[in-house]
């Protein structure tokens, strides 16, 4: 009974045969990808957290008209920027992502919950989805972590 399955691929066209139903060719090109992925997540913190280096003051009175003590403002920049880079780098990925993914979650809460602020809201739980799944499944090949554990 294989060999009629194998006879019966062996006469479909080679076009036909190259479809990659699968997606296999993700599991190939895994490590490239996997640091685009965190790239791609760390971004919009990245530029975030050095934004608000520049424009602190306007930041800290955000914060405070939202009920948010502006102290906690170095807080978000090391969160953002130190967390984005982490992320990006792969190094300590697993606890980046876990924190990138509370802040979302908490930014979420604390300043996206009005009727006007639906799709940030949806972004927010979005991108803590995305940071939850890089914490559970880690960095991938072309990362500092796994690098220092001769994993590469």
């Amino acid at each position: 009974m294989s060999n009629a399955g194998a006879a019966h691929d062996a006469s479909r066209p080679a076009r036909a045969r190259a479809f990659d139903a699968d997606l296999a060719f993700l599991k190939r090109w895994s490590a490239p990808l996997g640091l685009l992925a965190r790239a791609m997540l760390a971004y919009i913190f990245i530029i975030s957290g050095w934004s608000y280096i520049g424009q602190y003051a306007d930041v800290a009175g955000y914060m405070a008209a939202n009920g948010v003590d502006s102290r906690l403002l170095p807080l978000v920049i090391l969160t953002e920027l130190g967390g984005g880079l982490l992320a990006v780098f792969g190094f300590k990925t697993r606890w980046a992502a876990i924190a990138l993914c509370g802040f979302c979650l908490l930014t979420a809460l604390f300043f996206h919950m009005g009727a006007d602020q639906t799709i940030q809201f949806q972004k927010n739980v979005a991108m803590a989805g995305g940071f939850l799944t890089l914490a559970i499944y880690g960095p991938g090949g072309w990362s500092a972590d796994s690098w220092l554990k001769g994993d590469s």
